[in-house]
């Protein structure tokens, strides 16, 4: 029962920290990213990220990218498949080269830099989601692209992940955990991507129209959540971030006519409870420890991880044929870090990669980056004339 003394304390504090941060100027999400490292280890230590504060945070990304594909066109998306897959390609080779260089440059060896620079060539959405949606630019060519460049993102990176973990078994290197060949893992997401096809043709529309003739209350949105958690799980089951698997979820719900209803339903319970806690757990991974010993890595890691995305995906934009304020929503939209950045953190700690000291550098980049992301996207997005959403 302590843990709800926590989530009433995170609730009020994210609260007001986000009318706060609203009152200021700046999206809320700010807030409650800051309230996560105060009261985290990083300042104040009165929350830990235990298991049941990691549960409410993987239900709040699950519940924040459902509410990200129930606001999405899925004709815009597929009308920029080929900018977002542009883009998701420059972001990547961008920080793998530009950070794995400066981390060789810098000391470490060409296996660690190659490390980091993969660490870093991950992307978080969800962050840049809550933004976008704040500030309605969601159903935008810009938002469209953000979202298929973080879906191509997610593979590459998994792609990336299998094959460092081939090259750390090549050089005698042992990675915890069994890990699966990355032919399987292909073949393992070609069959889910056909099945979110057939999720989003047929079988989302008919579960839906079914949930309808249920008496029992609810029952509309009972089988968008089981619809949003089967895909999430079935997502992570094949290496894909569980939020890419609730973000096809919505777009396959709202093309049925339930989708005011659902949005209406999921978003209040999203916003009340899970999504401010997934945003305090990011601020609780950040630790100061061995903070004075990296201090410069940290601060040069931190420019080069938002400027290489900034500059690889909005340079992918660019050659797409986006203008350049466009091709600045797009990049800076792809900054922030995530899962996949954290669990290739782990792998190179638990590898003996990386120590004590790095490893906990390595974490704080990710989360100041993370931070950073949102302050970055807002004043290009008002630079931004946002279109109506097309079709």
């Amino acid at each position: 029962m302590a843990f709800l003394g926590t989530l009433c304390l995170i609730l009020v504090l994210t609260t007001l920290a986000g009318n706060f941060a609203n009152r200021l100027g700046v999206p809320a999400v700010i807030g409650e990213l800051v309230i996560g490292i105060l009261i985290g280890p990083a300042v104040l230590n009165w929350v830990q990220l235990n298991s049941l504060v990691s549960l409410f945070a993987d239900i709040g990304v699950v519940v924040l990218m459902f509410l990200g594909g129930l606001e999405s066109n899925l004709q815009l998306l597929m009308k920029y498949l080929r900018p977002a897959i542009i883009v998701a390609t420059s972001g990547v080779i961008f920080p793998v080269v530009v950070m794995g260089a400066v981390s060789w440059w810098w000391g470490f060896t060409p296996l660690e830099a190659l490390f980091i620079g993969v660490i870093f060539s991950a992307t978080s959405v969800s962050i840049s989601v809550a933004v976008l949606k704040e500030y309605r630019a969601l159903g935008t060519r810009e938002g469209a692209t953000i979202l298929g460049a973080a879906v191509a993102d997610d593979i590459i990176g998994v792609v990336l992940l299998s094959l460092m973990i081939s090259l750390l078994a090549s050089q005698g290197i042992e990675t915890a955990g069994s890990h699966p060949a990355l032919g399987l893992v292909l073949l393992e997401q070609v069959a889910f991507f056909g099945g979110t096809y057939l999720l989003v043709k047929w079988v989302a529309p008919y579960l839906m129209h079914l949930s309808e003739r249920l008496v029992m209350a609810s029952s509309v949105t009972i089988m968008s959540m089981v619809i949003c958690l089967g895909m999430a799980w079935l997502a992570d089951i094949v290496g894909l971030s569980g939020a890419i698997g609730a973000f096809f979820a919505g777009i396959a719900v709202a093309h049925t006519p339930y989708r005011e209803t659902l949005a209406d339903h999921v978003e209040p319970l999203g916003n009340a409870i899970f999504i401010p806690v997934f945003f305090v757990s990011v601020g609780l991974n950040m630790t100061l420890a061995h903070l004075g010993d990296n201090l410069w890595l940290i601060i040069v890691l931190t420019v080069l991880a938002c400027l290489t995305k900034l500059v690889g995906c909005g340079l992918g934009a660019r050659i797409s044929g986006f203008d350049w304020t466009s091709s600045t929503v797009i990049g800076t939209g792809m900054i922030a870090r995530g899962e996949m950045g954290l669990i290739t953190a782990q792998i190179g700690h638990q590898a003996g990669l990386m120590g004590n000291a790095s490893y906990s550098a390595m974490i704080l980049v990710i989360i100041l980056a993370t931070v950073l992301a949102p302050l970055f996207l807002k004043p290009t997005l008002k630079r931004l004339t946002v279109q109506p959403t097309e079709a």
